[in-house]
């Protein structure tokens, strides 16, 4: 054993930027596939989105109010307003070509199309409100002055035909995909949402709310899994716990491979024991790789690819927290290897902590705590074991303890990574 690591020998241990790039490396993206706006929501851009056409495709009014030669009303005010005969009306959607001559002008409606001879518009509200059209023996009285351009959204002022409005890698969510649609778009080239499938091991395991006898514990690990993936934007499937027993193990996992764009486990991966499950059905398939990670809680890490489809699997250790911070700082990631981007790994910010906290030596820390991110403050929980979920639900970051740090004090600054 190494001194002075709370008895884990850690010369074998890898840093966590290893472990993380050894996971991605092994990650090959999902195959893009072509798919309507409404089932789009939540997928990865497989191409840049372009625009079709110019945004908006053609000038028109921001506002309701008179399309107007702005030389015909430069000097009105409200004690010299100047008054314009209103040649008629136009409607967001009139397709008609108008014309504004001078010395007239034209009610226009918000969206809709700018007419020729007009370089301005003068909002309902610097006006006496009109008195219609008429046939073109309506007017208006017009008491502030409109520059050129006033309220006049121009052909082309959000994007040119041709402009790349989102990179490859982009999750579609409701501005996107609204961005989508405007710019002409039905059906978008895209990586799915990924398929993952969680299960748990353990002989102790019961489902919640079954009797529990004396040895046995409710399952919680598939059900924090499966809501961290789907967090993630991920459809996730939680398959009941599966005894200590490898071949059942196997069966399950083979079972659950076509299904499957990404596997996790949990439980079975200590470093001994002889009931370590998964590492005894995974071994001897050669293609999984078991490890210890410099990283508290979660030391033990488990990965590798399963199948001919070489769907990736992960290994998580038992103890919920654990599992759990696995997941955040080791499987987001390579669910943005899956889908082209660097959207889901979470981002990490500066504060101050608001009390002391400890960390083991030799081995990064991830802290619970309770971001407050006006103050800039950050305050450790108590009770940090990694079987303790009580702190993690009051938790909303990360606190970074490095592996050389074993005491952090009050005031000191740290990273803080921002949970979801």
């Amino acid at each position: 054993m190494s001194p002075g690591h709370g008895g884990h020998d850690l010369t074998s241990a890898v840093p966590v930027e290893q472990h993380v790039a050894d996971v991605t490396r092994l990650v090959r993206p999902l195959t893009p596939v072509d798919r309507p706006l409404d089932e789009a929501a939540g997928c990865a851009l497989a191409a840049g989105l372009t625009a079709r056409a110019a945004l908006p495709p053609f000038g028109n009014s921001a506002m309701d109010g008179y399309a107007v030669r702005a030389a015909d009303v430069i000097g009105a005010t409200a004690d010299a307003p100047v008054t314009l005969p209103v040649s008629g009306e136009i409607a967001a959607g009139d397709t008609r070509d108008w014309t504004v001559t001078p010395g007239q002008c034209l009610r226009i409606m918000t969206g809709a199309r700018l007419p020729s001879g007009a370089d301005a518009i003068v909002p309902v509200e610097w006006t006496d409100g009109g008195t219609g059209s008429d046939g073109g023996t309506g007017k208006v009285t017009v008491r502030q002055a409109a520059a050129v351009g006033n309220a006049v959204r121009r052909a082309g002022d959000d994007a040119q035909a041709g402009d790349v409005l989102l990179p490859a890698g982009t999750l579609l969510g409701p501005a996107q995909l609204g961005l989508a649609a405007a710019a002409g778009h039905a059906t978008l080239l895209v990586r799915a949402r990924p398929r993952v499938v969680i299960v748990s091991t353990g002989n102790e395991l019961v489902e919640p709310g079954a009797p529990l006898i004396p040895g046995q514990i409710w399952e919680s690990n598939s059900h924090l899994l499966a809501a961290a993936a789907r967090q993630a934007g991920c459809q996730a499937t939680r398959v009941p716990a599966v005894p200590d027993d490898p071949r059942a193990l196997l069966a399950t996992l083979e079972a659950q491979l076509p299904h499957a764009d990404l596997l996790i486990t949990s439980g079975g991966v200590s470093m001994g024991g002889e009931n370590d499950v998964v590492k005894a059905a995974l071994s001897a398939l050669g293609t999984v790789t078991f490890r210890k990670v410099l990283v508290q809680p979660g030391m033990p890490q488990g990965f590798g690819v399963l199948g001919p489809g070489r769907t990736p699997v992960f290994t998580l250790p038992g103890n919920p927290v654990s599992a759990y911070v696995s997941f955040q700082i080791f499987v987001r990631p390579a669910l943005d290897a899956l889908l082209g981007t660097r959207a889901l790994t979470l981002p990490v910010t500066r504060a101050r902590l608001s009390g002391p906290a400890r960390a083991p030596a030799g081995r990064r820390a991830y802290l619970r705590g309770v971001l407050d991110r006006a103050a800039g403050t950050v305050a450790p929980l108590g009770r940090q074991g990694s079987h303790q979920l009580a702190a993690l639900g009051l938790a909303n970051a990360l606190i970074i303890a490095p592996e050389e740090t074993v005491a952090l004090a009050e005031n000191d600054e740290v990273d803080v990574l921002v949970l979801p």
